[in-house]
């Protein structure tokens, strides 16, 4: 398998749950240039991250790869034990990263996109600080009986874990969240996730 992805985007919430997997794979580490250039646009012509390559076959989207790398490495346990349970716990808060989490950061990345007017930017920014801490507080509330998201570690924990870093990063208030505090530090602990971060050059 071969992952392409840009350091610190929702790629490399992909990029840990291979680390996790313990199969053989490459990751190559692009940034916004490379992403738009002819090579990597005949592998995802939308030019976005992550895409993964597995013989002849190329998937892209992230909850998509997630499941993949899920069902082709069963031993890993990422995707539950192998129940319809707990693969529909596991999947469920995948979705609430992917639809619910990670959107909820486009206007603070792209104001831009949601209006035209740059004095209002801040003002958008500011709204989606707070949608983001309100999900923020229902993944504390989840996690205050649960070490992991799902109830066991699965293919959403790394993509949550992403998700926590840009809160940080975008100044989202994080204060009082201590569940969400000591996920972060297992996360951060984790040697999964040190090799991934070392390897993309985030850590």
């Amino acid at each position: 398998m071969k992952l392409y992805t840009k350091p610190g985007a929702c790629s490399t919430a992909v990029h840990i749950a291979l680390q996790w997997a313990g199969g053989p794979f490459q990751a190559e580490i692009l940034d916004g240039p490379s992403m738009k250039a002819p090579a990597y646009l005949a592998i995802n012509p939308a030019g976005a991250v992550p895409a993964l390559v597995d013989g002849d076959f190329v998937l892209t989207q992230n909850a998509a790869i997630m499941g993949y790398i899920a069902d082709t490495h069963p031993q890993a346990g990422l995707g539950g034990d192998g129940s319809a349970r707990e693969r529909a716990e596991a999947t469920r808060w995948l979705a609430f990263v992917n639809s619910d989490v990670h959107p909820a950061f486009k206007p603070m990345f792209s104001p831009a996109r949601y209006i035209g007017e740059e004095s209002e930017h801040d003002a958008v920014k500011a709204a989606a600080r707070t949608l983001v801490r309100g999900l923020m507080e229902s993944a504390d509330r989840q996690l205050a009986d649960n070490t992991w998201l799902a109830g066991f570690r699965s293919f959403a924990d790394p993509y949550f874990y992403m998700t926590v870093r840009w809160a940080h990063g975008t100044g989202v208030d994080m204060a009082g969240l201590d569940n969400i505090a000591a996920f972060k530090a297992r996360m951060d602990a984790d040697p999964g996730v040190q090799a991934t971060l070392k390897a993309e050059g985030l850590a």
